[in-house]
């Protein structure tokens, strides 16, 4: 009965007489084999499941479409639309309609011939039935053994083992590596005697070590390390290709040991490996203008002859981001450096170095072309933050080169409209305005009095100063919030993956006004249950803090061809200014100051399993600690749990504190057992998530996912009739409230939209005992006290 099922929802009714379905494939190897590669060298592979379902509807999909397509009716269709774009490349007297022509019917043609060979659009989305064939098993195993051959295993053994279960069958891999082959020796062979030197010299740093397992893939690395290594010392005309191995597996055979030769071959005519030392550096910051008769001005500037015709740039801070310098040996690693930090300004539309070997001198040659120096950007689209989506609408204005030294002056404004949750009412969700405009000075250098030296010193590292004034405008219905804020910022990186930001300025002045009645008696609620600092957190005030942050990129995170990573950890000290002495000015003027300590730790993680399948992890954490007169933290700087992009079994901001309970709806056929209308901030967070994605069809793709955490504060509370809502360590485990859910995302390349359902497992508000809620969930009301109502989350971008 199971392999019935298993078929109808595989679509074994697609195959033919004699045919069958190749359902599963799977490798049992030892621990010591690193298996993540083997799926990819499978020579046949079963059709595509449906997460974590036994179904493949990609084969309905095809299918379906496979139905409606006729071959020859799209034949016909390409040739008529070749002959009508024929007839007005024929009719066309310009020459640029006749390009402009000749490139839409190539497209046109493409678009075609796709369709003809690969089928329509319908059936792209999907794929055919996965027939087995036994002929296919044999090369899978001739795959793996050149596998485990190239990883040093040279007498393994791949064997298989087919099952059939009706029109399913399902194929076992078995390895059986053997004694891995260990390195024994490395012997070099390099007639150059200066190149010899230098590699020998650099011997430690070397990929290929006796004792360690042969493979292939450390072969490989080592010679490009090698050729990196000598294009650093000044061999510019050197080539990986001059790089060869040999090997001897025989030399004392029963000790499985292999002997490596490294050769690096002299080039043919010199016969010798040449060093080239940089006799002079050309850097032309207008290649590709226009000329119309200006007259092109030279200058020299730290050894570097500069070519314009207009002044434009400061030359001194041009120059810091070169790092090449004459009489020096040259160098791929401060060649790719400075284009980079050149790239880095926002001044050139492009940057190209290349060096000109001919007369018997090694010149460098820097070509950069400008950037417009005004630009606009208008963009108007969708944006969710915590609620359900809105439009929005953003005007920025950028100026370059404010004052010759690439400075960029940015000014932009937005206004957009949101669903947000009701903080004081039943309502699901109201409209909520934000608007603001920002201005900012972005220097490319750390605006300090530093010496000259130190300048150039840390123009490797992409310093960058960005001052910013803002103003920002919240308007609720519970209440209107203002702010204005003005701060400076200094960022750098040391490597591609790591970014630091330093802000020791940041002053802003927050109002809150037009407070309803009913958010007011809110207020007064939390006060009664001893959150004091809320009440203070709206009131008039006075914000300052000084915030470092590290953010580490590891493999471009988000890419879905290799592992990634992303942390992003922040400290921020709010109020250091009033510990040395009292702001008698700000309370003189009515408003309220926070002294208090922050920091919060954001690390994500992507693990490719598959061509179109994916894991991706979360772990965010905070902590928020106020030691001022009034003890209150900044509305902004609490912490929330819940919607979205957090826990999004529970409504937005609206999880926890701790075990906290809310009380008992008013209306329990609409909310539930809980009344979640009121916001949680709290101290401290703790929440994780784990989301397995895959690639449906098309442009949607789904996930299920498992969402845990909770937020708590440090007080403790006046009561504890309502639960607890401290954290303590002995028992805030059994606190973690756990969600699960699915959901789709639309990829429209320019966006994504995101769907998820989200659903209560585990609800520490609840007694305990009665905390496991999954089996109480129900998708449509009436809820009543006895049943958990799902949560519908709607977002732009992935979660995580």
């Amino acid at each position: 009965m199971l392999p019935v099922l298993l078929g109808s929802c595989l679509g074994t009714k697609h195959l033919k007489e004699n045919e069958k379905l190749l359902y599963r494939q799977r490798v049992k190897a030892p621990k010591v084999i690193d298996t993540e590669p083997l799926p990819d060298l499978y020579v046949q592979r079963p059709n595509r499941k449906f997460l974590i379902f036994p179904a493949a509807p990609l084969v309905g999909i095809y299918y379906f479409g496979y139905k409606r397509f006729d071959q020859e009716k799209m034949i016909r269709r390409k040739e008529k639309a070749e002959e009508k774009f024929d007839r007005k490349i024929q009719a066309a007297k310009k020459e640029k309609r006749v390009n402009n022509l000749q490139f839409r019917k190539q497209k046109t043609t493409d678009r075609f011939n796709d369709k003809i060979e690969n089928g329509n659009t319908v059936m792209q989305w999907g794929e055919p039935i996965s027939v087995f064939d036994s002929t296919l098993v044999s090369e899978t195993e001739e795959r793996f053994s050149n596998y485990l051959f190239s990883k040093g295993y040279f007498t393994n053994k791949v064997t298989s083992k087919v099952t059939s279960s009706g029109k399913l069958v399902k194929v076992n891999y078995f390895l059986e590596p053997g004694e891995p082959y260990l390195i024994d020796s490395i012997f070099y062979n390099i007639e150059d005697s200066a190149v010899y030197s230098l590699v020998r010299k650099h011997e430690k740093a070397s990929l290929i070590k006796p004792n360690e397992h042969y493979d292939q893939e450390n072969f490989t690395s080592e010679r490009e390390r090698i050729d990196l290594l000598l294009k650093d010392h000044g061999y510019y005309d050197f080539s990986r290709q001059y790089i060869e191995y040999s090997t001897d597996s025989s030399y004392r055979h029963p000790l499985r040991r292999v002997v490596v030769m490294i050769e690096i071959k002299d080039p043919a005519r010199r016969g010798y490996h040449k060093q080239f030392r940089i006799d002079s550096i050309n850097f032309s910051t207008e290649a590709g203008v226009t000329t119309q008769g200006r007259k092109l001005t030279e200058r020299r500037y730290r050894d570097i002859n500069f070519q314009y015709y207009e002044p434009n740039y400061n030359l001194k801070i041009l120059s810091q981001r070169v790092f090449l310098k004459p009489g020096e040996l040259y160098s791929r690693s401060k060649t790719l450096n400075t284009q980079q930090q050149l790239a880095n300004v926002d001044a050139f539309k492009f940057v190209n170095i290349n060096y000109d070997t001919t007369g018997g001198k090694f010149i460098a040659n820097i070509f950069t072309s400008p950037l417009s120096r005004y630009e606009w950007s208008n963009e108007a689209g969708v944006s969710v933050t915590q609620g359900f989506p809105g439009p929005f609408y953003n005007m920025t204005f950028k100026k370059r080169n404010v004052f010759k030294g690439m400075e960029s002056f940015d000014l932009s404004g937005r206004i957009g409209f949101e669903g947000v949750a009701s903080a004081t009412s039943d309502q699901n969700f109201y409209k909520s305005t934000e608007a603001g405009v920002n201005a900012s000075f972005t220097f490319p250098q750390f605006i300090w009095p530093f010496r000259d030296q130190v300048r150039f010193r840390h123009a490797a590292y992409n310093p960058k100063t960005k001052m910013t004034a803002g103003y920002a405008f919240t308007d609720r219905p519970e209440y209107r919030r203002t702010a204005v804020s003005l701060n400076t910022t200094y960022s750098w990186n040391n490597k591609r993956t790591r970014l630091y930001s330093l802000t020791p300025v940041n002053f802003s002045v927050i109002d809150t006004a037009n407070l309803s009645e009913s958010f007011k008696d809110l207020l007064e609620q939390q006060d009664s249950l001893g959150n004091f600092s809320l009440r203070n957190s709206f009131r008039p005030s006075f914000v300052n803090s000084i915030l470092f942050s590290i953010t580490w990129n590891h493999n471009n995170y988000g890419n879905e061809e290799r592992n990634s990573a992303y942390i992003r950890a922040q400290v921020e000290s709010g109020g250091t200014l009033w510990n040395f002495f009292k702001p008698i000015f700000i309370t003189d003027w009515g408003l309220e100051y926070f002294r208090y300590f922050r920091v919060n730790v954001d690390m994500r993680r992507i693990n490719i399993l598959g061509k179109n399948t994916l894991i991706a992890y979360r772990l965010n954490t905070g902590l928020a600690y106020a030691y001022g007169d009034n003890r209150a933290l900044p509305y902004e700087k609490f912490f929330f749990a819940g919607g979205s992009n957090s826990i999004r079994a529970w409504r937005p901001r609206r999880l926890g504190p701790g075990s906290f309970k809310p009380p008992l709806s008013s209306d329990p056929n609409e909310d539930g057992m809980f009344n979640y209308n009121i916001e949680k901030p709290a101290d401290i967070l703790i929440e994780g998530s784990i989301e397995i994605r895959q690639k449906l069809f098309g442009f949607v793709n789904g996930a299920v996912f498992i969402d845990a955490g909770n937020v708590w504060n440090f007080k403790k509370p006046s009561t504890t009739e309502n639960g607890n809502s401290q954290f303590r360590p002995d028992s805030f485990y059994k606190e973690i409230a756990v969600g699960t859910g699915f959901g789709l995302r639309f990829d429209f390349a320019f966006l994504i939209l995101r769907f998820d359902v989200g659903m209560k497992v585990w609800d520490p508000a609840r007694d305990e005992g009665d905390r496991f809620v999954l089996t109480k969930t129900k998708f449509f009301g009436p809820f009543g006290t006895d049943r958990e109502p799902v949560i519908y989350n709607v977002g732009i971008g992935y979660p995580f």
